[in-house]
């Protein structure tokens, strides 16, 4: 069995090691972290700083990103591909992910997610907890989806765009690049890029 390297010892770092160690492909898991006060996580050791990861390529044939931030999440895995890591994709036991459906490299999907038919989820995206992917959704590179957070059928959501907890996205929605829709949030007609909407249902804030 190899062995996994992952960056990002933080919350959701914590959470990404459980998904690890439960799908028992790995013999062993270690943590990349730039924080000088802590030495392991859940039992799992930090085993040296970002910066060191050039020379743990001849160790850990593996390595996945755990950072929450979209943008440095993406940054990070593209690292990854340069120093020629393999990038797996994690899913959570209890999740539901349809065999029709396509997920890339650098992905975690979690505890009750569901992902449906025909979904097409891109490189480094978060499906966080209890939150549903319906048929024929296209979510590119570095979407994060929060706990709780729902998408209709087709629905698009361009890169690094983060739905947080609990938003309600229409069917057939199209939302562009690096937005937010924040807490709640019940979407029903399309998003351009670079915005915040909020409310219900959900609109531009300046």
């Amino acid at each position: 069995m190899a062995k996994l390297l992952i960056l990002g010892a933080g919350g959701h770092g914590k959470v990404v090691s459980e998904i690890a160690q439960l799908m028992k492909q790995w013999e062993e898991v270690a943590f990349l972290d730039d924080r000088e006060d802590i030495s392991e996580v859940l039992g799992i050791p930090i085993i040296g700083k970002l910066a060191d990861l050039p020379a743990l390529k001849n160790k850990y044939e593996y390595a996945f990103v755990a950072i929450g931030s979209n943008n440095a999440r993406v940054k990070w895995t593209k690292k990854l591909s340069d120093h020629s890591f393999k990038i797996p994709i994690l899913i959570h036991p209890s999740s539901t992910v349809s065999a029709k459906s396509s997920i890339e490299e650098g992905t975690v999907i979690m505890a009750g997610a569901v992902i449906n038919p025909d979904a097409r989820i891109g490189r480094s995206c978060i499906v966080n907890t209890a939150s549903t992917i319906d048929h024929d959704c296209l979510l590119q590179d570095g979407v994060h989806i929060s706990p709780g957070a729902h998408l209709g059928g087709t629905v698009k959501v361009g890169e690094r765009t983060w739905i947080c907890i609990g938003a309600n996205i229409i069917n057939n929605i199209s939302i562009g690049c690096d937005s937010v829709i924040a807490a709640g949030a019940v979407v029903t007609r399309d998003v351009p890029s670079n915005v915040l909407v909020a409310g219900v249902p959900a609109v531009i804030k300046e």
